[in-house]
């Protein structure tokens, strides 16, 4: 192959290294105005009275929104105001935006608002959202228009409810020899994207609505402005230039809606919305936060039996995305084992912290971390080690999913052989714990993980390729690059198909959702399967319109023809050839005859056979194919201050099929760094009354520089078979087993099943048994 498996280099490289590349913040228009948003510092409150006279005074305020009805908003149920109105339900809601001429002017309209707020009782976790006696959050749930498959509870806080019944559980039971029950819990936490979110909204006198957003949903904006507003899709573009990271978080659509209400309360004229650092922590969505209990019962010999599962998702003020991730977990509840016996209640929680969106991994870390840490829970119960019991239990072709999908190689790959490996890179053999003196230890832990996507079941992708009179190719995808390289494999798929050099083959970066084609969301590990697959059949298209034309030239049968290497030739003699750049734009014959004109090709592809989940037994398939993964850690353990550093951290994942090999390295490793942060650093800190006390960098911590481990990665190659040249997501993956595995390091070095992530040593020490001391 000429290009599958390389490391080629990246498309959009030379624009970002040397500072040229552009994202939204960069544009800037003649005649922009600036919004800037008033956000509340209480959790939940009524709003008794605003008063904007002070901020009107201001020159160069051209409008102030707030205090008044906007239609409701939400792409699952719609429970949200764009702008608080009457009441605030989590610090750092928006309640008031001022536009102006300026970034500075519009900051001094917000500082000049005045606004009286009447203190509510809050919900602080999701554990408190289900009590009898807990505040309502939201009082008229019944009444809130909700797309289909959401399953609210009216008068309680429950958003959501996914149901996986598998099997019998009693009959599981009985067949159990031990049983292991373990809980977790985590705060919700940041994306922390280097670009913050932002957009610039602007509508034209015939009524089009035009935005400039960092954004990972271009194309769901059109719907959604359809949805909240009767817009209708034609009357709205998106643009969107480079994405400077997203992790999921610029899936939600929030700075969209307001920068459009702010927009139109100037006359349609340009308005710029930009998130500060402290709005983008807190007043957009955020990484979902869990509280789970997870029950595992297994024979003497550590055949798993049976799983009995409940989440409760901490899906904040607003449903947003949250029942969506709440969805996906319950798909994907058990991790990558075989178990015939599950039952599963996934629950979306409403509670008065920010609302959840998207996150690197969608509901996976979050609840793989609950099941990996009760495996090692199971595993010291049934004195086996850890990686024997996973290995003995793993999925293979032929088991079924929690949601009953019967699975082959192509669908689930080879999860015994991830652990195989995994145990040679890790010297799993000499031990899990090594003393090194009185005070520090060296420890090893282990986890295994899956994932597939739980997209809609019309979810599509199109590709548009235009042919330049020099014989090379403009490639034109929905997919929105966000730091992933996507754009740069489709070029590599072309050229790969087409035998073509990959310099000849132009990627169009920016998106704009008039003439680039849809790609439904750049979102879960899908823009190399599902754009991919695009791209072949546009390829295709190509192809068959250069050897029709080329048979009227040559005189040669359509089937007897082949394209490559710049040329459409013929099979029995190449040598009898016409150039491809004579084709692009018509080929024209000596006397002036002209046959032909520019070569436009296209493709699309669609998720195909997915089906929704039955309500009562989370009966279906919600995906394409499942990707698994064997990962480890190791760290240096300090077991009087309990401080600790990471070593060495492990992946091996079933890639199917490697395309670019440092694209995926690249990959892997930063959803590994990212799932070291959740793990050991990352979550927000609240106040009894609701409150994040570390909406700052200073005060929020991801990992910087110096702080990283070794990163050891390697791949299995099994392909699927429904996907290009057999290459599996792997977007996410790095990430999701971190944390568990970090936890099982640390719970076997002390000798305590720790249970609470972040996993920093004064939390370590409490859980340990030192917060006892405490006061002493």
């Amino acid at each position: 192959m000429g290009y599958i498996g390389k490391s080629v280099i990246r498309k959009d490289a030379f624009e970002k290294v040397t500072g040229e590349a552009k994202y939204t913040n960069d544009y800037q228009e003649m005649g922009t105005l600036h919004a800037k948003m008033m956000i509340s510092p209480l959790a939940h409150a009524n709003i008794v009275s605003m008063d904007f006279s002070e901020a009107w005074k201001i020159p160069g305020v051209k409008a102030i929104l707030g205090n008044e009805p906007y239609p409701l908003v939400g792409e699952e149920i719609k429970d949200r105001s764009p702008i608080a109105y009457k009441r605030v339900r989590y610090h750092g809601e928006p309640v008031a935006v001022v536009v102006a001429e300026t970034p500075m002017i519009a900051k001094r309209g917000v500082d000049a608002i005045k606004v009286s707020y009447e203190p509510l009782p809050v919900v602080n976790s999701p554990r408190d959202g289900l009590q009898k006696d807990a505040p309502l959050i939201h009082e008229n749930l019944e009444s809130y228009e909700k797309q289909e498959g959401v399953y609210p509870n009216p008068n309680t806080n429950i958003a959501n409810l996914n149901k996986i019944r598998k099997g019998n559980i009693e009959k599981g039971f009985m067949e159990s020899d031990v049983v292991a029950e373990f809980s977790v819990s985590f705060h919700p936490s940041d994306h922390a994207a280097m670009e913050t979110r932002g957009t610039i909204a602007e509508i034209r006198p015939d009524g089009t609505i035009i935005f400039t957003a960092s954004t990972q949903a271009p194309f769901a904006i059109k719907k959604i402005m359809k949805w909240y507003f009767g817009i209708e899709p034609g009357k709205v573009i998106v643009n969107t230039p480079f994405v400077g990271g997203a992790y999921g978080g610029k899936a939600s659509v929030q700075l969209e809606i307001i920068a459009y209400l702010a927009s139109k309360a100037v006359g349609g004229k340009p308005v710029k919305l930009v998130n500060t650092r402290e709005e983008d922590i807190i007043t957009s969505s955020v990484h979902i936060g869990l509280d789970a209990t997870v029950k595992l019962g297994a024979t003497k010999d550590g055949m798993l039996k049976f799983a009995e599962i409940q989440f409760l998702f901490d899906g904040g003020a607003y449903s947003d995305k949250a029942v969506d991730i709440s969805r996906a977990g319950a798909v994907d509840c058990t991790g990558p084992y075989q178990i015939d016996n599950i039952w599963c209640n996934s629950f979306c929680i409403y509670t008065n912290h920010p609302y959840a969106g998207a996150y690197r991994g969608y509901s996976h870390s979050e609840v793989l971390f609950a099941f990996e840490r009760t495996m090692d829970v199971l595993a010291e119960k049934l004195s086996m080690d850890p990686l024997e019991l996973r290995y003995k239990n793993a999925i293979r072709p032929g088991n079924t999913t929690p949601t009953q999908v019967l699975l082959n190689s192509s669908k689930v790959g080879n999860l015994h052989q991830c652990i195989k490996r995994l145990k040679v890179l890790m010297n799993w053999d000499e031990g899990q714990i090594i003393a090194m003196d009185d005070r520090k230890i060296r420890a090893k832990g282990a986890c295994c993980v899956w994932k597939t996507s739980t997209f809609d079941t019309d979810a599509s992708s199109g590709v548009i390729l235009t042919f330049n009179s020099d014989g090379s190719i403009n490639l034109m995808s929905g997919v929105v690059e966000i730091g992933t390289g996507t754009k740069t494999v489709l070029a590599q798929i072309l050229a790969e198909r087409m035998k073509m050099d990959i310099n000849n083959i132009h990627v169009k970066m920016l998106v704009d959702t008039q003439t680039t084609p849809e790609h439904w969301k750049t979102v879960g590990s899908r823009g190399t399967f599902m754009a991919g697959r695009a791209v072949l059949k546009a390829a295709d298209d190509a192809i068959r319109q250069l050897k029709d034309r080329a048979a009227c030239i040559l005189r040669v049968p359509v089937k007897d023809l082949e394209v490559g290497y710049g040329k459409v030739y013929f099979v029995d003699s190449p040598q009898i050839n016409v150039d491809i750049k004579d084709l692009a734009y018509g080929y024209k014959f000596p006397n002036g005859h002209t046959i032909g004109g520019q070569i436009i090709a296209s493709g699309t592809y669609t998720l195909t056979r997915l089906t929704y989940l039955d309500p009562e037994t989370g009966k279906g398939n919600p995906g394409p194919e499942w990707t698994v993964a064997a990962q480890g850690i190791e760290v240096e353990l300090d077991t009087r201050d309990y401080t600790y550093k990471i070593l060495k951290a492990y992946s091996v994942i079933d890639i199917g099929k490697v395309v670019n090999e440092k694209a995926a390295l690249g990959q892997v490793m930063g959803a590994m760094s990212m799932g070291i942060a959740f793990g050991g650093r990352e979550e927000f800190v609240f106040d009894e009354f609701g409150r994040v006390l570390n909406p700052q960098l200073r005060t929020y911590r991801p990992l910087r520089y110096g702080e990283h481990p070794e990163y050891i990665i390697d791949f299995v190659e099994t392909p699927h078979l429904a996907a290009p040249y057999g290459a599996r997501g792997v977007g996410e993956h790095g990430l999701l087993g971190m944390p568990a595995a970090l936890g099982n390091c640390l719970s076997a070095a002390l000798g305590v099943q720790l249970n609470h992530l972040p996993l920093i040593p004064e939390q370590i020490w409490r859980m340990s048994g030192g917060g006892k001391n405490a006061a002493v």
